[in-house]
């Protein structure tokens, strides 16, 4: 660590909105998203405080390329691409959260061919069946034998939409492929392509019909990232694009082309594996999360699967922003999309409107930052 500055105050981290941490009172500012806005860092560290440009780093700059690209498409969503990214990096699950008609399905093929991955979309309703998502032993009457038939499972970004609006035997069937990365049908085991994330979507307004994701399952994704609407100037861009002719359903003719691949993505995995994180920062996470267990509005805290979530999203972040160590403000940052579904309010904090998100922003205010 003989890299690392005295203090983990970085002044680069940058947050949701492009907000700095406070001067008088460091690291007691909370975003409200819990997402950083950008991650490009400008020129490299003539000081030696482990930040790098990102000409140093192929593949940290195919990735940053990529956000470019997502960018053609999709406006204003910036950090919801950052989370994207981040969980490829830790090949980790994403639950987005958001209205109908926020470029949730748009994004996630825009980040695909961005990074020349297949994506494949499944529209989950009460009716899907476990075998429509997995796939199912078919009969081929010409060798009068029973072969396997690949399931929509078997891509690189598998976009599952209105994931809660499906029957739990059916959500249940994506927990094999989630962990284990696998499907086993009739007793055989089949490997899912590498990368393999599960993108799956939910309406936060609408619950009619629906069927709310046990916690088990919750707890398997990597990060909960929100999709806010616009605003106004965004909004005004997104419209002078489609009166210019800008066709959702024709990325290449909105200039959207491959920038990365998986290898770029495989070498970048390696070099996060490489960021290094001091003690008081990993007593820090830990802090952190025994706080959501103890917080009096939470009747359901953060396990340790959810520490180790935290961990690895910092080191991702820290990476992308051109950093080989992890500093207390990578972690607030990463927080609240990774911690805000593993927690559960209690009945009477729901009925006195108390938010999870509020809960934790005075957990990361209260809980002691490493100097």
């Amino acid at each position: 660590m003989s890299s690392q500055p005295n203090s983990y105050t970085d002044s680069n981290s940058q947050h949701i909105g492009g907000v700095p941490p406070q001067q008088d009172v460091p690291h007691q500012n909370v975003p409200h998203q819990g997402l950083p806005q950008q991650a490009v860092p400008q020129g490299g560290d003539p000081a030696g405080n482990g930040h790098r440009s990102a000409s140093e780093d192929p593949a940290r700059q195919s990735l940053l390329n990529v956000r470019a690209e997502v960018g053609k498409a999709v406006v204003g969503q910036d950090p919801t691409v950052t989370g994207m990214l981040i969980a490829l990096l830790c090949g980790g699950h994403v639950l987005l959260e958001g209205v109908p008609g926020v470029a949730k399905t748009l994004l996630v093929r825009a980040l695909s061919t961005a990074l020349s991955l297949d994506t494949k979309r499944v529209q989950f309703t009460p009716d899907l069946m476990p075998g429509d998502v997995t796939g199912s032993l078919v009969y081929d009457s010409h060798s009068s034998e029973f072969t396997f038939r690949e399931g929509p499972v078997f891509t690189n970004i598998m976009l599952a939409d209105e994931i809660n609006r499906t029957p739990p035997k059916t959500q249940a069937s994506l927990l094999e492929a989630m962990e284990e990365r696998q499907v086993s049908v009739d007793g055989v085991s089949r490997p899912l392509p590498s990368p393999f994330i599960v993108a799956a979507t939910q309406n936060p307004v609408e619950y009619e019909g629906t069927y709310p994701l046990p916690e088990a399952q919750l707890d398997r994704f990597l990060l909960k990232l929100t999709m806010p609407l616009p605003g106004r100037a965004e909004e005004i861009e997104v419209i002078r694009r489609h009166a210019s002719g800008f066709d959702p359903r024709n990325l290449a003719a909105a200039g959207v082309r491959p920038v990365a691949g998986a290898a770029e993505l495989s070498a970048a995995q390696a070099a996060v594996a490489h960021v290094a994180v001091a003690p008081e920062i990993l007593a820090y996470i830990v802090d952190v999360v025994r706080a959501t267990r103890s917080a009096p509005s939470f009747q359901l805290g953060v396990s340790p699967r959810g520490a180790t979530a935290l961990l690895n999203t910092s080191k991702a972040w820290a990476w992308l922003s051109g950093r080989t160590f992890v500093t207390p403000d990578d972690v607030k940052a990463l927080s609240l999309p990774c911690l805000r579904h593993r927690v559960g309010l209690r009945p009477e904090a729901q009925m006195d409107g108390i938010q999870v998100d509020d809960v934790l922003g005075s957990i990361l205010a209260s809980v002691p930052v490493p100097r």
